[in-house]
């Protein structure tokens, strides 16, 4: 296990440089920039403009300097924009160590503040988990709790009482998690528990209370949860087919043992599969739920900050989420061995 791991995270150092690069091409085609208000019209004078390029290293080359390199001049070669914010280098006169050192960089648009210190760090007197990162990672853990504790178990039930009522309800249940858009279910019970019952504030003025956690957590995991549902409902049905399941059957192992023990791990194999890039999905794809909830998470930041071509922001979020995808690929990985013990890690 310790050599697989090691591998798997060395592979994540190639992946996560493809992944600034191609995020680098897409921000930087874009049109616009961090400092003008809109393509067409400028928000700052160009003289003014020309300083705060040259503050934030704007001024600099996109990905080689090869003017520096007719010139002799090796380490100007490598001083661009992409190499500093990846690597390090000079930026308003002062070395500035890159991404790799945990510098995210400064944000274009809120001046002062590093992008770290926006996501990462909490508001004074708080906890770490009081961060917009930490808001995020928790309302993403516990839409997969709620996807998980229920879209296995109503898969489960469905499989075993095939064609019955229990299983249209629940393929209702399902087909309608997959295909009804988050924000319309949004929308939807905001009326009904919000405004309606008046059970919980249509905005929280505060995320303290557990209570105001239900609707973005349900809303934001309800697709997950249809998902896991029909995933695990036809997993099922495949195993409870196989040989070993009748053999099972035949020893007279209680139906509760041979569910549970025998045909769930092997079923579970497909579910764990969608559902490990699916977390990360949670916490990079809730920009819409926090903005419909007011929610203080960092989805929302990244939304923004393409609007704003922000670039610092964009460059940290996109690569956070994507090292978080890979840590999830690679817990799935471990989590097959504890499913089924024929598969190896070697």
């Amino acid at each position: 296990m310790g050599r697989f791991l090691i591998r798997r995270l060395l592979w994540l150092i190639p992946v996560m440089f493809v992944v600034a690069i191609i995020t680098f091409v897409l921000m930087h085609a874009a049109p616009g920039g961090p400092f003008d208000k809109d393509p067409s019209q400028r928000q700052i004078d160009p003289t003014t403009q020309k300083q705060l390029n040259a503050q934030f290293g704007l001024d600099k080359e996109v990905w080689l300097d090869f003017s520096a390199l007719m010139k002799g001049d090796i380490a100007g070669f490598f001083d661009t924009q992409f190499i500093t914010y990846m690597f390090g280098g000079t930026v308003n006169g002062k070395w500035r160590c890159g991404f790799i050192c945990g510098n995210m960089g400064p944000s274009f648009r809120q001046r002062g503040m590093m992008v770290q210190d926006i996501v990462l760090d909490p508001p004074e007197g708080r906890q770490a988990w009081d961060s917009k990162a930490g808001y995020s990672l928790r309302l993403g853990f516990i839409a997969l709790l709620f996807a998980t504790l229920l879209g296995i178990p109503m898969g489960v039930i469905s499989a075993l009482r095939q064609n019955t009522v229990v299983d249209y309800a629940s393929l209702f249940i399902a087909t309608s998690g997959v295909t009804v858009p988050n924000f319309v279910l949004g929308i939807f019970l905001i009326i009904i528990f919000a405004v309606g019952l008046k059970l919980v504030p249509v905005v929280p003025r505060s995320w303290d209370n557990p209570i105001v956690w239900i609707l973005p957590a349900v809303v934001l995991g309800f697709g997950l949860l249809a998902s896991t549902a029909r995933l695990t409902r036809a997993s099922m049905l495949e195993v409870m087919r196989q040989d070993y399941v009748r053999t099972a059957r035949a020893k007279g192992l209680s139906q509760r043992m041979v569910v549970w023990r025998h045909m769930l791990k092997n079923a579970l194999i497909p579910v764990v599969t969608v559902m490990g890039p699916a977390f990360a999905g949670l916490i990079t794809g809730s920009f819409i739920i926090e903005t419909m909830f007011g929610f203080p998470g960092w989805g929302r930041q990244f939304v923004l900050a393409i609007g704003q071509r922000d670039y610092s922001m964009i460059m940290a979020t996109t690569l956070i989420f994507a090292l978080i995808i890979q840590i999830a690929n690679i817990l799935v990985d471990l989590v097959y061995t504890f499913l089924d013990p024929r598969i190896k890690l070697s």
